[in-house]
């Protein structure tokens, strides 16, 4: 037996808020903005979009949720690893996937109060016009789903690909 299998792992966090339960409506509505958020655009990309925005929330049960559904959708391990380190690992993206990735993280970070131009511009030119309102609205929907995870400490590692889809 390997050292893995005799490790003995942190118990699991116990959540704070079972806030689906006690808003069923708000998540309904949620679920319903994420499909239409979805709407247009690829599959991958818009897992890739998801993982990035919860790596730079640090939501841990959206990342559980939104790596098994890319590899679900046919995206490698390669990519999804190397997401973190993407500046560092542009040759494994698409000049439309690394505006799109830029933009996630202008959105998500909000770093200088706004959206720099230069970052929009690439994003507008990857993407038409159509597209990329629905790209904004998934990278608003992922911030809004991270913050209520976080915010009541949902368990990352029950999910299984497509369950909330």
């Amino acid at each position: 037996m390997s050292n893995q299998e005799n490790a003995e792992y942190a118990p699991e966090h116990t959540p704070r808020l079972p806030w689906a339960q006690h808003a069923p409506e708000v998540y309904k509505a949620m679920v319903r903005l994420d499909g239409a958020a979805r709407k247009g655009l690829d599959a991958k990309l818009f897992e890739l979009v998801k993982i990035r925005a919860s790596q730079l929330n640090h939501c841990a049960y959206c990342l559980d949720m939104h790596t098994k559904d890319a590899l679900a959708a046919g995206e490698s391990i390669q990519r999804i690893v190397q997401l973190s380190a993407w500046e560092e690992s542009k040759h494994f993206y698409t000049e439309q996937e690394i505006a799109a990735i830029e933009l996630t993280e202008a959105v998500t970070v909000l770093t200088d109060g706004f959206v720099p131009d230069e970052v929009y511009e690439r994003a507008a030119k990857q993407f038409d016009e159509v597209q990329l309102t629905q790209l904004i609205a998934s990278i608003i929907v992922i911030n809004s789903w991270n913050r209520f995870a976080v915010t009541t400490r949902m368990v990352p590692g029950h999910y299984t690909p497509g369950q909330h889809g």
